[in-house]
């Protein structure tokens, strides 16, 4: 019983920052699209993202309750940024490219199914592919009103293509070999 307090987490700054993007990311459902300070909001809501990983990297405070915790925020940011964008981004663009979305997420989900098989649990990998997808979904509200902002969609859309390609390329593979 001990050993198990004294293994218990114990809550740091990194715990704090991704507290704080859940907060925020609630805020978000209430402001304006059109509004600068949702962009604000929506900034500080990516900047805490990428700190609170770093955080708990450099001061060795990364843990499996960090890990979930940031998982929570991350669905909870993505969640509120569905529900207030999809129906934006479903007026301004073309219904083409509502195919290439659906292609990916097929692709995605057969990675995630790959994944699962060969790991007994939800994993998605940090590819640099993956990491460069995610900051290019990130910048669409800031680029989404301008004139080549279908343009731009179409650019994630390649991006996210080949991301989810090559993790299920990696799945796959890592499950082909593993039988």
């Amino acid at each position: 019983m001990f050993q198990k307090l004294k293994n218990a987490h114990k809550w740091n700054m990194a715990d704090t920052v991704t507290t704080m993007r859940m907060g925020v990311s609630v805020f978000l459902f209430f402001l304006s699209l059109e509004t600068i300070w949702f962009l604000v909001i929506y900034t500080f809501a990516g900047l805490t993202d990428v700190l609170d990983g770093w955080l708990a990297r450099r001061t060795g405070r990364a843990s499996e309750f960090g890990a979930r915790l940031d998982s929570i925020a991350d669905l909870l940011f993505y969640g509120v940024l569905l529900v207030r964008l999809f129906p934006l981004l479903y007026q301004i663009l073309p219904g083409e490219i509502w195919y290439a979305v659906f292609g990916i997420i097929a692709v995605r989900f057969a990675s995630y199914i790959a994944a699962a098989v060969k790991y007994h649990r939800f994993a998605s990998l940090h590819t640099w592919l993956n990491k460069l997808t995610g900051a290019a979904v990130f910048l669409l509200p800031y680029v989404l009103f301008s004139p080549f902002g279908v343009v731009y969609s179409w650019a994630v859309c390649i991006l996210a293509f080949a991301a989810s390609v090559e993790e299920l390329d990696y799945n796959v593979g890592r499950l082909y070999f593993s039988i």
